[in-house]
């Protein structure tokens, strides 16, 4: 078998190459920096492949865009070679180059990104509330089993650390308001604020967020996951709603667990304020507890409440439907699980200013 060879004939313009031409024959080439290759001869070349084409090619034309040289004495199975391979280089040269986004297509792509979730959000509603009614009509559906599994899951699972995160926030925020009361000779006044802030906002607003975090991510993954295993596919088969059996215990064991939560974070946020007003502000136990009795309005705590259902349909709803629209690759789910988060926080954000103005619109 005859090595690669090759030499380039000034005069004529021509790579003249011989012998077996594989993808170890570069060696060969000979060294082709400003010259121009306008034929190419094979009138020696006993073998080639596609890995042999592309290296005479590369050597003759070095950028894409170069002209063809003449291929001269090549065998008709060697020049279809050559023109595949021509072929291939035009078609990754013709791809276009990525260039990077301005301001405002970033702000396009995200805005059409935000549109689309809302409407499928919208579209997702609709047809729950479709199976909603029909489970009304047949009440021999329910899926209650579910529904207990769900919220052994989302709410006794999330006690804890509801109880924890509030505590610590309970001691800081009745640490911060008592370090300014001590320079007035105000320290009952500590127990005011701390209440407000607790029972109105903090509590409501952190459990939504440790729930959207750890259940909506949950959800998402859960789903999704049947979804790539196509056990969901399996429920349809067997003539069940992916609906009726999957989502809406979901959405029902949320809507039950968050309230809950709230008010045991309100509970612990109280017991956290109350440990620091007694070490750093010198008011009893006793004290607390008489001036929360004098203080503490039964609206502040509703409003507080009244937001936690509201949170929890809108995580449930985000989070069930990223889990349905997974594609069927683990990929998917990880960035619907990401995207649960984000939506979720996002909507409680947007949800909480909302609540904020009509509050004050409405002096509550």
């Amino acid at each position: 078998m005859t090595e690669a060879s090759a030499h380039f004939d000034e005069a004529e313009g021509a790579l003249i190459v011989s012998g077996v031409w594989h993808a170890d024959a570069a060696p060969a080439l000979p060294r082709l920096a400003g010259k121009s290759v306008r034929i190419l001869d094979g009138a020696g070349v006993t073998q080639l492949d596609t890995n042999g084409a592309w290296l005479l090619l590369a050597a003759a034309c070095p950028h894409a865009s170069d002209p063809m040289p003449e291929l001269r004495a090549f065998q008709p199975q060697q020049l279809a070679m050559f023109n595949l391979v021509a072929q291939h280089r035009a078609d990754t040269a013709a791809q276009p180059v990525p260039r990077s986004e301005g301001v405002l297509a970033l702000t396009g792509r995200g805005s059409i990104a935000v549109w689309g979730h809302v409407v499928g959000l919208l579209d997702f509603v609709g047809r729950l509330f479709f199976e909603l009614a029909a489970l009304m009509g047949n009440p021999g559906r329910w899926r209650w089993r579910e529904f207990g599994a769900q919220v052994s899951t989302v709410f006794v699972g999330a006690i804890p650390i509801v109880i924890g995160m509030l505590f610590l926030l309970g001691v800081v925020f009745a640490y911060l308001l008592g370090s300014q009361a001590q320079q007035y000779g105000a320290n009952i006044f500590v127990i005011d604020g701390l209440l407000l802030a607790i029972l109105r906002e903090v509590s409501p607003i952190i459990v939504a967020v440790l729930v959207a975090g750890r259940t909506g991510a949950a959800i998402t993954a859960q789903i999704g996951t049947m979804k790539v295993t196509e056990e969901i596919d399996a429920i349809t088969t067997l003539g069940l709603s992916p609906l009726a059996v999957l989502v809406i215990p979901r959405i029902l064991a949320l809507l039950l667990a968050l309230p809950l939560l709230v008010f045991i974070g309100d509970i612990a946020g109280m017991a956290g304020g109350m440990l620091v007003t007694q070490q750093q502000l010198d008011i009893s136990y006793s004290m607390f507890m008489d001036r929360v009795a004098d203080v503490l309005d039964l609206k502040t705590l509703l409003v507080g409440l009244g937001k936690a259902p509201v949170f929890a349909i809108f995580i449930a709803l985000i989070a069930c439907r990223m889990g349905l629209t997974v594609t069927r690759d683990a990929r998917s789910v990880g960035a619907n699980t990401t995207s649960t988060v984000v939506q979720s926080l996002v909507a409680i954000i947007i949800l909480n200013a909302i609540f904020a103005i009509m509050f004050v619109k409405l002096d509550i």
